[in-house]
């Protein structure tokens, strides 16, 4: 049974009759408080209120009341109504049941430079509050219904405008599909592909293990394409191509059926891919009929050079172009979008209905008027020019105080590579953690399985996130990477 004013109670009265009610209704009171079911503070419904939820004469309601109040349970004051006494002690424990130990408290950092994050701290409220208002003002009523696999049409709408704008883009509104960030739309594009019969995929050398995990657990292995000056080496699919056949597990071929390629700035190194490079991933997947995924993580922030488009307007059929709100505005948003060849479309969609692939409308509805308005542009410039300030600020520092320290990576995107003198590495980002300073070492993005003259760059080195800190913090996290650099001679 229930009852609630202000908060939903619920009480076991089963089993109870004529005068053992009030009994019972004290007791499974008192059982609720006692278990912390009813937290100290939390106020009850009223004598009357709970009375007629339980069917009970308001007099039997006021008694167990009164009993539980004498007991020091509950408390009563004018104004206030009947609460959950505060306790200091703790909750009795049963017989023969341990204390738990304490939880492990994780330190934080004083300062992170982890790659993962932009500036959170920035995120425009004020308009994504407008934006949210707006949407929710002209919503139509089906909007809060189930919906279309692919997403809201209004987000993917405003997407299609958008990236054919901003990243030149060939992208049809019924060919993107809206994902709960890009781990998501990876799984999906993982699964997809082992279920077309694709056994193996080339990765480049470095890159991100979250995303190598995710291909594993689909039942695809990663083979690492080498990295040079111009980036991913697309060679290396043909020969990975036959390194991969006879792959254990089902019998089946290991062909190579997929690349995962950074190509606008490859992460973590920063080298954009070689027109060369791109015309050549593009002519491998139109002759193998395989598919490039393209993660475009950070395309719109660019500084030094002209940007560079997607690969996926060279062959809209062979490469599904990805896109996230994750750097543009903040993790948290958790909305990305794939863009899809016709020929994927259905397999996606039907893979995505099938289970717990949903995301939210209202959020969607939000970000397509967000887009609309002109707020998520101006964002993105705002952030380009922060971002810009604190690159420069970092390069500034390294060539006063540490000359010797190579910088690269750093005409886009919001991080740098660090090259540091041999064997400095480790010992650097174990100095940098005794300080309070969070970073992550170049190799520490090296697949495992990439052999050693594949996995260029060679030298030690740091993934400095510029983008990462708050304002008010990066001034601090710069002067604490300073403090911890080796010196000239390692």
């Amino acid at each position: 049974m229930a009852a609630a004013v202000g908060a939903d109670l619920h009480l076991d009265l089963a089993g109870s009759a004529g005068r053992g009610v009030r009994a019972a209704l004290t007791r499974a009171l008192r059982e609720a408080v006692r278990s912390g079911r009813l937290a100290p503070g939390v106020r009850l419904p009223s004598s009357r209120s709970l009375a007629a939820d339980l069917g009970l004469a308001r007099n039997t309601v006021a008694e167990a009341y009164g009993e539980l109040v004498a007991e020091g349970w509950l408390t009563a004051r004018q104004g206030s109504g009947t609460r959950v006494a505060q306790r200091s002690a703790p909750a009795p424990r049963k017989a023969g049941e341990r204390r738990s130990a304490p939880p492990r408290v994780t330190a934080r950092p004083l300062h992170d430079l982890r790659c993962g994050a932009a500036d959170v701290s920035v995120f425009p409220r004020a308009a994504w509050l407008s934006a949210a208002r707006r949407a929710m003002a002209v919503a139509p009523h089906e909007a809060f219904g189930y919906g279309d696999g692919r997403g809201r049409p209004e987000l993917r709408a405003a997407l299609a405008d958008y990236l054919a704008r901003a990243r030149g883009v060939r992208a049809d509104p019924e060919r993107i599909v809206v994902c709960a960030g890009f781990t998501q739309g990876l799984t999906l594009l993982g699964q997809v592909l082992r279920r077309r019969g694709v056994r193996a995929i080339g990765v480049e050398s470095y890159g991100l293990w979250v995303h190598q995990g995710i291909v594993e657990r689909s039942g695809l292995r990663p083979v690492p394409m080498a990295l040079d000056a111009y980036g991913a080496v697309i060679g290396d699919l043909e020969g990975a191509a036959e390194a991969a056949e006879g792959v254990e597990g089902d019998g089946a071929p290991g062909e190579v059926g997929a690349a995962l390629l950074t190509p606008a700035h490859q992460f973590p190194t920063g080298v954009p891919l070689h027109p060369d490079r791109r015309a050549a991933a593009v002519d491998w997947a139109s002759r193998t009929g395989g598919l490039i995924v393209e993660d475009d993580y950070d395309g719109e922030f660019r500084y030094d050079r002209q940007p560079v488009g997607a690969l996926q307007n060279l062959a809209p059929e062979h490469v599904v172009y990805c896109g996230t709100a994750s750097k543009a505005l903040a993790p948290g948003v958790r909305l990305a979008w794939l863009v899809l060849p016709e020929h994927l479309l259905g397999d996606v969609l039907e893979l995505k209905r099938s289970g717990e692939w949903g995301l939210s409308a209202l959020d969607q509805l939000t970000l397509a008027e967000f887009i609309e308005a002109g707020a998520y542009d101006r964002h993105v410039r705002a952030m380009r020019l922060r971002y810009r300030r604190r690159r420069d600020q970092l390069v500034d520092a390294l060539a006063e105080h540490a000359p010797h320290v190579r910088v690269t990576g750093i005409a886009a995107g919001l991080h740098a590579v660090l090259e540091l003198p041999a064997g400095t590495e480790r010992s650097t980002v174990q100095a940098a953690a005794w300080r309070g300073l969070a970073l992550e070492g170049l190799s520490r993005f090296r697949h495992p399985a990439a052999p050693p003259a594949a996995a260029a760059p060679a030298h030690d080195g740091l993934i400095v996130a510029y983008g990462t800190p708050p304002e008010h913090a990066f001034p601090g996290a710069l002067e604490a990477l300073l403090g911890v650099l080796p010196p000239a001679d390692g």
